[in-house]
């Protein structure tokens, strides 16, 4: 089968959509599949077009084995939602141009979304080369944009939503991150063909009996420390001021918070350390994917927090996964479909209240103080996810879909 991937986000880039849609690309290629990459030139997460494709209004490149096709993209560091629209629809237009253009024909076009304007060249695409279109939606937009207050206007959520409805009903196929997703979609469209593609690991590399490099010795970090690590986007929807107040309370303590990753709230959140006089946070810049491994051994425990909203019952951070499957705990701050697969089935971690850095605190002191249930939690983490989030059963299960 030959398949076009449709993305905003590709790797060099790091992050969830990126990660995931690479492995799967991967994975597909060696089951068979001609697999073919529609990107934009790398930007994210700092909004900003790497080094080595500047200049450039189109790249094509091979990774991992991938032809990956890059067209320019209008990149701008403002939060203005003029702007950002610019960024989106400027994708659009030159991923349609280049497609109609400089590609050939498809059996099926996988689209990524968000952002949900792309489903517009993924249409148009889909319409003149004859293919079947699968329709990917790793969160419900417009619907989470409009509950984190992220879009306000009327008239253009209306306009979203009504876009968001042709991409459901023109699209063969459709996939979800979550049940929750899944659910949605397919209460709203019970006809439909969807599939639950759920985020996982890639288990060979994230492997927790191998040896690597001493992180905590790279950032001087004392090996006695219990390092509770935030890796990911530092947004509003992480509200990770949940972790600093958890610090104040546990500033006599021997815990370490580390906070790696970029995003809109890193310098409010900077100050807000400096306020709290917090010596037992410290903030750092991501990590290259090649050292997540190395990174996620040397720490103690994750923390992964969202806002307590009801838009956030059916998420699943991608960031789980990882520390998961290296054998370290998770003290989870997501109500809902998370804390149903990961603490109460699972028994990977413990749960905190979103936004309750009181029950964050005391989960942290449990988690130190009690060594046999860490050893219980650290695993029970890796066999649960080494089961039900292997990337590569994930990946067989996704081919059988596409394929029937």
């Amino acid at each position: 089968m030959k398949i076009l991937l449709l993305t905003q986000y590709y790797p060099p880039e790091i992050g969830a959509p990126q990660n995931r849609l690479s492995e799967l690309a991967i994975r597909l290629k060696q089951m068979g599949d001609e697999i073919v990459v529609l990107t934009a030139l790398p930007n994210y997460p700092h909004q900003q077009i790497y080094e080595g494709y500047r200049g450039k209004c189109k790249v094509k490149e091979i990774i991992d084995g991938i032809e990956v096709h890059r067209t320019w993209i209008f990149v701008r560091k403002s939060s203005s939602i003029f702007l950002r629209l610019l960024n989106y629809f400027s994708f659009v237009w030159s991923s349609f141009w280049y497609g109609w253009f400089r590609l050939g024909k498809f059996d099926l076009i996988i689209c990524e979304s968000p952002p949900l304007f792309i489903g517009i060249s993924a249409w148009l695409l889909k319409k003149l080369k004859g293919s079947k279109l699968l329709f990917n939606v790793s969160d419900l937009w417009p619907e989470s944009a409009e509950k984190l207050g992220l879009v306000t206007n009327r008239m253009f959520l209306k306009l979203a939503g009504s876009l968001e409805r042709f991409m459901y009903k023109h699209s063969e196929l459709i996939s979800g991150q979550t049940q929750w997703i899944v659910k949605s979609i397919s209460d709203r469209f019970p006809k439909k063909k969807i599939f639950w593609l759920r985020n996982g690991v890639n288990t060979n590399f994230f492997d927790p009996l191998k040896t690597y490099e001493d992180i905590r010795l790279k950032l001087g970090i004392d090996k006695d420390k219990f390092v509770i690590y935030y890796g990911g986007i530092i947004g509003h929807a992480q509200g990770l001021e949940v972790i600093l107040k958890a610090a104040s309370i546990l500033k006599d303590t021997n815990v370490l918070f580390v906070i790696a990753g970029e995003g809109p709230v890193k310098e409010d959140l900077i100050k807000m350390k400096e306020t709290l006089n917090l010596s037992n946070v410290l903030f750092i810049q991501a990590f290259k994917k090649q050292e997540m491994p190395a990174v996620i051994k040397s720490i103690d425990a994750s923390v992964i927090p969202l806002k307590k909203l009801d838009l956030f019952l059916g998420a699943i951070p991608s960031k789980i996964f990882e520390s998961l499957n290296m054998k370290k705990p998770i003290i989870l701050g997501v109500d809902g479909e998370a804390r149903e697969l990961f603490i109460n089935t699972g028994n990977c971690g413990l749960y905190f209240e979103p936004e309750n850095e009181k029950e964050l605190s005391e989960k942290i002191i449990l988690l130190y103080n009690d060594k046999q249930l860490y050893s219980n939690l650290a695993e029970n983490a890796y066999n649960y996810v080494f089961k039900n989030f292997n990337r590569d059963i994930i990946a067989k299960e996704f081919k059988d879909f596409i394929s029937r």
